[in-house]
């Protein structure tokens, strides 16, 4: 009887401890699928496409944040150089406001407006109308930081 209580016991911590361990690693998996983007004291987020552009980005972000100096371009997005590539998955895509593109494998975009090319996409920034985007990212130029953490 003490013998099947202790392996019981034994079954019921070992069935919470892979229940534990379920739940970090998927927290984990759902932590991955999105970055932050601080620009102009505001901090938006950024869930990712599936590629391996998105991917790369964040294999990157892991080791430091990302700073990009980005420019207003065409009436429809701010665009900066990344200062390293990215694989590209280029596809012909119409954007829409909140877009986060890749351009060139180097060149990173927030979209506040539409437009249609051969690019990539990295993600998109969600709760976010098109001025409201233009209303965070100011006019001219601006710095952004990328991040796995929303400080």
């Amino acid at each position: 009887m003490i013998f099947f209580k202790a392996i019981k016991k034994l079954i019921g911590i070992f069935l919470m401890m892979g229940l534990f361990f379920s739940l970090t690693a998927f927290s984990s998996v759902q932590e991955m699928n999105s970055f932050y983007i601080h620009v102009n004291g505001k901090v938006l987020v950024c869930e990712c496409a599936d590629n391996s552009s998105s991917k790369a980005l964040l294999e990157k972000l892991k080791l430091s944040d990302v700073e990009i100096d980005m420019s207003d371009y065409g009436n429809f997005e701010k665009v900066g150089d990344l200062g390293f590539s990215l694989p590209q998955n280029n596809e012909d895509i119409t954007t829409s406001p909140g877009d986060v593109i890749l351009y060139l494998g180097s060149k990173l975009s927030i979209y506040y407006a539409q437009n249609s090319w051969n690019l990539t996409r990295i993600g998109k920034i969600r709760n976010q109308n098109s001025q409201e985007l233009k209303d965070v990212l100011g006019k001219g130029a601006v710095k952004v930081r990328l991040s796995l953490s929303d400080r």
